[in-house]
């Protein structure tokens, strides 16, 4: 179940974290996973790790020109690309709105929305000539149910779930499938980037009690990036331990 033998996937930010999980899983189903992030030594030894075909390229989904580029060689290196998982995200400095300076909310829309914006963009043409696709973007609750001091992030991932159902309606006819998941807190190095304040804050809402972890999202992302995903698309997946409700 979940096959991907034969297929290639690209995860952005899988050096470490939920990408590096994701990546792995993706790989043990088969995938040749590119392991595309800004960090290209931690992403080499991830593609190493990982094996079946896998290797590195260094990305700054920030800039289209970089992801272009990062398309152009996945292209010419493995002649299709069929699974998209946009993982590559930023927590931001922690403080109220009237904190948050410029630079802070500057990077987080960078980062967070523009390099999924960028991605799917520079994907899309090649999986509608193929007439198939799967595109996994990575929200968060956050984004549904705001997070008070995480504005900027907060706001991005509302904004990747807007992207997510409008893209996918856009391709739904073309057997191209794009999904988000949408993760509650997740023991990873991003929890490094927030106040023990709002760690506690997040993992009180969550009804098991406790943070996600990293291959739990993997193996709903798993799913959707797979040919058994074939009559879902333009959905948000929570993977929050209960906490979001609709």
């Amino acid at each position: 179940m979940f096959e991907m033998k034969n297929h290639t996937a690209i995860v952005t930010g899988a050096a470490t974290g939920i990408g590096e999980a994701i990546a792995e899983r993706l790989s043990q189903a088969g995938a040749r996973v590119v392991i595309a992030d800004l960090n290209l030594l931690d992403a080499e030894q991830v593609a190493a790790r990982i094996g079946n075909g896998a290797f590195a390229l260094e990305v700054d989904i920030t800039r289209t020109e970089s992801v272009a580029q990062a398309v152009e060689e996945v292209l010419r290196r493995t002649g299709q690309i069929d699974a998209l998982v946009n993982n590559a995200g930023i927590a931001g400095p922690a403080g109220p709105i009237w904190e948050q300076t410029d630079e802070a909310w500057q990077r987080a829309v960078a980062v967070n929305l523009s390099g999924i914006f960028y991605f799917c963009r520079a994907v899309l043409p090649h999986m509608r000539a193929r007439k198939y696709g799967r595109i996994v973007n990575i929200a968060s609750i956050a984004g549904k149910e705001g997070n008070p001091g995480m504005v900027p992030y907060s706001a991005t991932k509302a904004g990747v779930i807007g992207l997510t159902k409008s893209v996918g309606k856009e391709v739904a006819t073309e057997g191209i499938c794009v999904n988000c998941v949408s993760p509650a807190v997740v023991q990873t190095k991003i929890l490094d980037q927030l106040t023990p304040e709002q760690i506690e804050y997040m993992t009180s809402k969550i009804p098991m009690k406790r943070t996600g972890k990293p291959a739990e999202i993997a193996a709903v992302v798993h799913f959707l990036a797979s040919p058994d995903c074939s009559y879902v698309t333009a959905q948000c997946y929570d993977v929050s331990g209960g906490r979001a409700t609709y």
